[in-house]
């Protein structure tokens, strides 16, 4: 029998998952489509074959539905997430999972009170490169990290932001590090471990007019007694692959969007090519193939079926959240800031 999902939310961010979701359809049927703005719907329906419904009420009274999918802006997560929980839908979530992680503690909760499972986008943990460093780093063959640096040097163009909303606390709740770099800064606690002190700054730049910060530098100290650097900035003309570069006893490896390279003080090496997508660090943030959100899709169904957890939890994504809110700390206050557990 195949798990029935209904998508909730269809402006920007549901491409991928749509695309996913057909590439899916032996598994997964859609049940439902829901925006409530009527173009929207329009639009979906115009590239999608997916039934469309006017109303969230229509999804939460439907007793086939298995599961709502999120993809509404980060303001609207927690009280959704909550309804759907209510009335027994599991709960995939767009990142962020809210805009204050209080917020987002309440949406996690409340779905555990319920039993019902909620899954996390943060899709950079199912790229290939990406699996094959945290496969390497778990074997022990790079012996103990000693540092860690992470690069986020994107580009978004003024218009990005002239959205009404974008880059707002009320609606995005930040700027660069929840928005865009709360993806890489996941992969980056999955592989390295948990950070345990930031200290550093975060800034608007002249680039862009808008509220919340567009550049953020740190150091920081990872609870396994390594070192790095967190370096996060939309405005870094024209885009550039996120990069995670983990030193190591026995040798380096350099994650940079899809690629990896492995060297080893022996001589071995270890490659990963990239695809060949532009990733979306550009100017369109959505130039990016959608097969790492099918598996993300894919992960999370089943996760449902089978009664396990998701690849990324709500306590997952609870972690990068509680980072951010250090990094954003540190660079209002000037001074080393704890990360929350």
């Amino acid at each position: 029998m195949k798990t029935r999902i209904a998508i909730v939310g269809l402006g920007m961010a549901v491409t991928p998952h749509a695309k996913g979701l057909l590439d899916l359809a032996d598994e997964v049927e859609v049940a439902h489509a829901f925006s409530p703005s009527s173009e929207r719907r329009r639009a979906f329906g115009e590239r999608f074959p997916f039934p469309l419904c006017d109303s969230l009420e229509t999804v939460l009274a439907d007793d086939t539905v298995d599961a709502v999918a999120v993809f509404t802006p980060a303001n609207t997560h927690r009280d959704i997430a909550l309804r759907c929980a209510a009335a027994g839908k599991h709960v995939l979530m767009e990142k962020p999972l809210d805009i204050t992680t209080q917020r987002a503690v309440e949406l996690v909760e409340g779905c555990r009170a319920a039993g019902v499972t909620l899954g996390v986008v943060l899709q950079h943990r199912f790229r290939p490169a990406g699996q094959k460093l945290a496969e390497i780093l778990a074997q022990g063959d790079l012996g103990r990290m000693v540092g860690c640096s992470t690069s986020i040097r994107l580009w978004r163009p003024q218009s990005y932001y002239d959205e009404a909303g974008r880059g707002s606390f009320a609606r995005d709740g930040g700027g660069v590090l929840i928005s865009q770099g709360i993806h890489t800064l996941d992969l980056m606690l999955s592989l390295a471990g948990p950070v345990t002190e930031v200290a550093g700054y975060a800034t608007t730049t002249p680039v862009h007019r808008m509220e919340t910060e567009d550049m953020v530098c740190a150091a920081v100290k990872f609870e396994n007694g390594a070192f790095g650097t967190i370096d996060a900035t939309t405005a870094a003309y024209p885009g550039f692959p996120e990069r995670i570069e983990i030193t190591c006893e026995k040798g380096t490896a350099d994650l940079a969007g899809t690629s990896l390279i492995v060297h080893y003080q022996d001589g071995r090496r270890v490659t990963i090519e990239p695809d060949e997508s532009a990733g979306g660090t550009g100017a369109d943030p959505m130039a990016f193939p959608h097969d790492y959100h099918r598996s993300v899709m894919a992960d999370f169904v089943d996760a449902i079926r089978t009664g396990r957890e998701p690849k990324v939890t709500g306590e997952e994504a609870l972690k990068v959240h509680r980072l951010i809110d250090a990094l954003i700390a540190t660079g209002s206050s000037g001074k080393p800031v704890r990360v929350e557990r």
